[in-house]
């Protein structure tokens, strides 16, 4: 087996961590040590998972996916009050509660659909009772909803279409052509499975955290198909050297979003008066697992089809 070596860094180059070097090493260990079809077995497992769990929640739910409030429809009230989350759901019982959180120092109450003369009603209530903890009250109609919905899926399943014209065209090649644009549809499903799963509701926000993910899949599988396609040498060292920058880029990828993840969800336990980004946290959140599902992909799933077409008998006399 090849042991990975780093030249000394540089004037001015900062040296490569120890735990992403210990990284590349784990993985080029493992892809060195394994058939190509061994490769894509465990990710094709976990497609096949993510598929069945949106199938199910399709099933049970009519959407793969628990619905946001700009998707769904209703009102999302935000208090800064100190009532409890038991008195607050008592207090708007007469209303169709969906849950009532923390949001940082504040509270934040999200009603269903409702008619307009229950609306007002709602409305007049906060505006009385709550009116010394400023209120912030959203709606969103269902009519209204309904066309986010059908506008979100359309610029999905677009991107998704046009990034796969695109990739054929780079490469007009059947079998590369197809890894690629499998790891970024097994990215999107694993992220939107996990969605499901943890409960986050599709917003806005995670309609653009998927969006993003298609363009990070694809940064990562268009390098590690070029190096492999476009240089030569020895195939394994290829796929080490193609690693070592998609491994690099990945991580500084990931940890800029921990931190935003982090400040976005806890900076109010540091400081009371900052408010929870909720938003932004669920944009980092699914960035976060979606990136640690791309590193799957693209280094097993993609890798191993690159390899298996790479090592075929009319390939190797090509």
């Amino acid at each position: 087996m090849k042991q990975i070596t780093h030249s000394r860094p540089g004037k001015g180059e900062a040296p490569m961590p120890k735990a992403l070097t210990n990284l590349i090493s784990r993985f080029d260990s493992y892809i060195r040590t394994h058939k190509p079809v061994q490769l894509t077995i465990p990710p094709l497992i976990v497609l096949v998972i993510a598929l069945i769990v949106l199938g199910g929640m399709y099933a049970t739910t009519g959407s793969p996916v628990r619905l946001g409030f700009e998707f769904e429809g209703g009102t999302i009230i935000t208090l800064d009050t100190k009532d409890s989350q038991d008195l607050l759901q008592q207090k708007f019982a007469d209303y169709p509660v969906i849950y009532v959180r923390d949001s940082g120092s504040r509270k934040s109450i999200k009603f269903g659909p409702m008619s307009e003369d229950k609306q007002n009603s709602l409305t007049e209530l906060v505006n009385t009772d709550y009116e010394y903890a400023a209120p912030e009250i959203k709606q969103a109609g269902a009519l209204y909803g309904a066309s986010l919905q059908t506008q979100a899926l359309r610029a999905l399943v677009i991107s998704f279409c046009l990034m796969a014209v695109v990739v054929f065209l780079i490469f007009r090649t059947l079998v590369p052509s197809v890894a690629v644009v499998l790891s970024a549809f097994s990215d999107i499903a694993i992220a939107a499975a996990f969605i499901a799963v943890t409960g986050i509701e599709l917003s806005l926000g995670t309609v653009a955290a998927l969006l993003m993910l298609i363009g990070y899949s694809v940064d990562s599988d268009i390098l590690l198909t070029t190096r492999l396609l476009k240089r030569r040498g020895n195939l394994d060292d290829k796929v080490t050297n193609a690693m070592t920058t998609g491994l690099t880029m990945t991580c500084t990828t990931l940890a800029a979003i921990i931190v935003m993840y982090i400040v976005a969800t806890y900076s109010y336990l540091i400081i009371p008066t900052l408010p929870q980004i909720s938003i932004i946290s669920d944009i980092s959140i699914v960035l976060i697992f979606g990136l640690f599902a791309d590193l799957m992909n693209t280094w097993m799933l993609n890798t191993g089809i690159l390899k298996w077409h790479l090592q075929r008998p009319r390939r190797r006399r090509a």
